[in-house]
């Protein structure tokens, strides 16, 4: 360690920096981890976890609802939102205690402050008690993504997804802009805990990249739970009224009252004042990281991995691409990332999962494919009375017999295809699918029970 003051110094507290910092720390390495917010980033405070919890307080909602057909009367429910949001609140504060807990216990040197790289060696740690600096043989950059807001007439009055857990109060009327899987997100969350919610989208369906017939179906499960979503509609300005309310006026001269507006339209690159230039990092032309396949940077001595690479934005692909970095820095070398067959979940209502190709993208590869796709009714709103349906969708290679792309709108969907997800990653074709016994009754045994395709190839 001649020269230096730590192996590697992790800039970022959020998934990837805290898995790279702590199990290089637990392989010898000594290790500094900047964090200028909350240990734990997005995920943690302001993304997957808080948003889940919030997910399934909504669920309860329509829970209470379907009860009334299995013989339950229950008295009409109310949502207590300080209640949740302080449940949620202690919830994460114990995660991030978890979080330092495990840093500390394998000998990571956590420092609170705004972390700057001088060069591809040497990052300056700006904090109450000053600056210092570190020489680093390697370093880390794990900052994540932020929201990202247009600039309009109003901008001033709108919030993002960060904004999202403590609004108070609790808005009656909200109007959510954006179609990814935030904005649908929040759009069915804040809908299930009892807003009035209208989401716009300038395009022309929802969930843009997602398999085209998993995007229209969700787009009418939600609409027919009440949320109003309007496609092709794009926001003019926002503006504050006499009551204290928000007006938004929309490109076709409508006008929407909210209490609260939500921009969910993207998320960028968090790299801002983090001095790339000083240190010769690249960056691509969406503001992201430009990286190798062993995440190294252009200068090699800085690697990247996570949302400020803007490849795919989840969690579990950080935690992989930082199990990379640190088995190819302090490891045998022979870990490796493949950013094919990622599975993903969206957790609108009804869910949304899916592992590999749309029809779309396979068609596009390959011309001809076949198709498996069954809707149904779940068992459980046979006696609920509820009109939530379920979509399951196989794209196979007529070729190979291989299943490329699996994808389902309904309760659970996200549970249900991290099995799938596995056995895709194994080469499964369709005849090891019909070979294999359904679990009956269940939703799941649909996807091995599915014969005839809707398209032959």
């Amino acid at each position: 360690m001649s020269g230096f003051d730590c192996d590697l110094f992790v800039v970022g507290g959020g998934s990837g920096g805290v898995r790279a910092a702590r199990m290089a720390a637990q392989r010898g390495a000594r290790v500094v981890l900047a964090e200028a917010a909350a240990l734990g980033g997005t995920c943690v405070n302001v993304g997957c976890i808080p948003k889940k919890l919030y997910s399934h307080a909504a669920q309860f909602a329509q829970d209470f609802r379907d009860a009334a057909g299995f013989g339950w009367d229950l008295p009409p429910a109310r949502l207590d939102w300080q209640r949740l949001k302080k449940n949620r609140a202690h919830e994460i504060q114990r995660l991030r205690g978890v979080y330092e807990h495990l840093l500390r216990s394998a000998g990571v040197e956590l420092v609170q402050g705004w972390a700057t790289l001088c060069d591809a060696h040497s990052v300056q740690v700006a904090s109450a008690q000053g600056a210092r600096r570190w020489r680093a043989r390697h370093i880390l950059i794990a900052t994540g993504g932020t929201p990202s807001v247009p600039h309009f007439t109003g901008r001033e009055h709108v919030i993002t997804s960060d904004s999202m857990f403590d609004l108070e109060p609790f808005p009656r009327r909200l109007v959510v802009v954006g179609g990814g899987y935030i904005a649908s997100e929040f759009a069915s969350i804040f809908h299930g805990l009892g807003a009035s919610v209208t989401q716009l989208y300038r395009g022309e369906q929802i969930l843009r990249g997602f398999d085209d017939d998993i995007r229209a179906f969700l787009a009418q499960e939600m609409r027919k739970q009440g949320v109003e979503l309007r496609l092709r509609t794009d926001v003019r300005q926002v503006r504050r009224v006499a009551d204290g309310a928000l007006a938004v006026s929309l490109e076709d001269g409508s006008e929407l009252p909210a209490d609260a507006v939500l921009y969910a339209t993207g998320r960028v690159p968090n790299i801002a004042g983090l001095g790339l230039d000083a240190a010769g990092v690249q960056l691509s032309g969406h503001g992201g990281i430009v990286v190798d396949e062993r995440f190294r940077t252009s200068a090699l001595s800085v690697h990247a991995v996570g949302d400020v690479t803007a490849r795919i934005q989840l969690t579990p692909v950080a935690l992989a691409e930082a199990m990379v970095v640190v088995d190819q820095l302090f490891g045998d070398g022979t870990r490796a990332m493949s950013h094919e067959l990622v599975p993903t979940a969206v957790f609108t209502h009804p869910n949304v999962a899916t592992v590999g190709l749309t029809e779309q993208q396979a068609r596009q590869r390959l011309g001809a494919v076949r198709v498996f796709r069954s809707e149904f009714r779940p068992l459980k709103h046979t006696l609920s009375g509820n009109a939530e349906r379920v979509l399951m969708k196989l794209v196979v290679d007529p070729a190979s017999d291989r299943v490329l792309g699996l994808h389902m709108v309904g309760p659970d969907a996200g549970e249900l295809v991290q099995g799938f997800a596995v056995a895709m990653k194994a080469g499964a074709t369709k005849a090891m699918f019909d070979a294999t016994i359904g679990i009956h009754p269940t939703a799941a045994e649909e996807f091995v029970t599915m014969r005839e395709p809707v398209t032959p190839g």
